[in-house]
């Protein structure tokens, strides 16, 4: 009898490679303790720990590590063979798994979503919000977003959604009491609401205005970790804040904000959609990505 199935390989690679229990069973589309017991059924068939278990990590043993070193061509190749034959499907058929920033999730992604599935009816997105730049082959994503300049040579890149831009915008009631800066220099003289990148550090603030370009550490009483709550901050009157211009839209055409510095803002390239070069891509992800060619063309 063969001591281990497909199932059970790919349950295990899924496991190691995301180093979560929890992780690979949201993957895979199964219960976390029906994965422990299906990959505990696969090391007493083989008789050799795979995978070093705690109450807080899981990691695999030298065996399993040697074993996933093993794995991961063949599966890919296992899921190309597949996917292969999905191309000669009316419409694809399985899980596409984007990681984006939350502003692209929410300012560009999230409008494509019905689009795209309604063109494919076959077809499921998984879209992960992380602010966190990470590796999306390890973790078992088909594509990312990013802004250009931090993409990895390696990755395929088309644009996805128009330029953006980003707004310095404040209270009437702030800058009434303040006043209003007349330079991005004269930001380091009021109270500034900062946003804090997941590995700890904060944001500092850029602008550009002809061919000169700089940066601005600024600082004040309130730190957030998402642009929505920056909003409401500079709603209640507590500071300025930098964001992108669609999440400011509404409060300003209400007049709850009001933009200053617009000179020293102007519009920055848009975010990309990466994803590995090789030889056969998804179907589910051609799809996605001719459906952004399309957009693109009107």
């Amino acid at each position: 009898m063969n001591p281990a199935s497909l199932a059970d390989l790919q349950s295990f690679a899924a496991v190691a490679r995301l180093r979560s229990f929890r992780k690979a069973a949201a993957e895979l589309g199964v219960s976390p303790s029906a994965l422990s017991h299906a990959l505990r059924g696969l090391e007493a068939r083989l008789g050799v720990r795979l995978l070093n278990r705690t109450t807080r990590s899981v990691a695999p043993t030298e065996a399993g590590e040697r074993l996933l070193d093993r794995l991961s061509p063949a599966l890919q190749e296992i899921h190309g063979a597949l996917d292969e034959v999905n191309a000669f499907r009316d419409s694809p058929l399985g899980t596409l798994r984007i990681n984006a920033p939350r502003a692209a999730c929410e300012l560009v992604l999230a409008p494509l979503l019905g689009r795209f599935l309604r063109a494919n009816p076959g077809m499921r997105i998984e879209l992960v919000a992380d602010d966190a730049f990470v590796d999306i082959v390890a973790t078992g994503f088909d594509a990312g977003v990013r802004f250009g300049e931090s993409l990895q040579q390696d990755m395929v890149a088309v644009p996805l959604g128009p330029p953006q831009r980003f707004v310095v915008v404040a209270s009437p009631d702030y800058l009434a009491a303040h006043g209003v800066p007349g330079c991005p220099r004269e930001l380091q003289q009021h109270r500034c609401i900062r946003i804090r990148f997941p590995n700890g550090s904060f944001y500092r603030w850029e602008f550009a205005r002809g061919s000169e370009q700089f940066e601005i550490e600024v600082d004040g009483p309130v730190g957030v970790g998402q642009m929505p709550l920056m909003i409401a901050a500079a709603e209640q009157g507590l500071g300025l804040a930098y964001v992108y211009a669609q999440y400011a839209a509404a409060p300003i055409a209400a007049g709850r904000l009001q933009t200053v510095l617009d000179d020293w803002c102007p519009e920055i390239p848009g975010f990309y959609l990466y994803y590995p070069s090789r030889k056969l891509m998804p179907a589910g992800l051609k799809a996605f990505v001719e459906m952004l060619q399309e957009l693109s063309e009107f």
